[in-house]
């Protein structure tokens, strides 16, 4: 059976944010698929963690993970966002969070409902 997928995206000032967060919780994470999109992922992989890149993010990442939510593909996603900041690829943000809801898919956008999910989400890695 495959494993399950997680996502994992960061904007420039949440990534180190993440990278740790993933560090710390390394043996919860080596149970899924990982996908980020590719600086988030670059700097995840950088850690020895294993993670498919996509694109980054203003160059269609978040399109990518949008897309695969909406084919089945994707069955959870952290995103550590930055509420503060100007994105130019923000259409592509609102897309992917949109298709979270849509398609009932767990959505994480900061440490405390990270948390949530790694220590409360109760689906296999299967």
């Amino acid at each position: 059976m495959t494993k399950k997928t997680i996502a994992l995206i960061a904007h420039d000032g949440k990534k180190e944010a993440l990278v740790k967060f993933v560090e710390t919780h390394r043996q919860w994470f080596e149970q899924f698929h990982l996908v980020g999109t590719g600086t988030t992922g670059a700097r995840i992989e950088e850690k020895g963690i294993s993670i498919e890149k996509l694109a980054s993010g203003p160059l269609g990442g978040d399109a990518q993970i949008a897309a695969r939510i909406t084919e089945g593909l994707v069955h959870a996603v952290i995103f550590y966002r930055d509420p503060m900041g100007k994105h130019p690829h923000e259409p592509d943000i609102n897309m992917l969070l949109r298709q979270c809801d849509v398609h009932n898919i767990p959505l994480a956008t900061n440490q405390a409902s990270a948390s949530l999910l790694v220590g409360q989400y109760a689906f296999n890695a299967q």
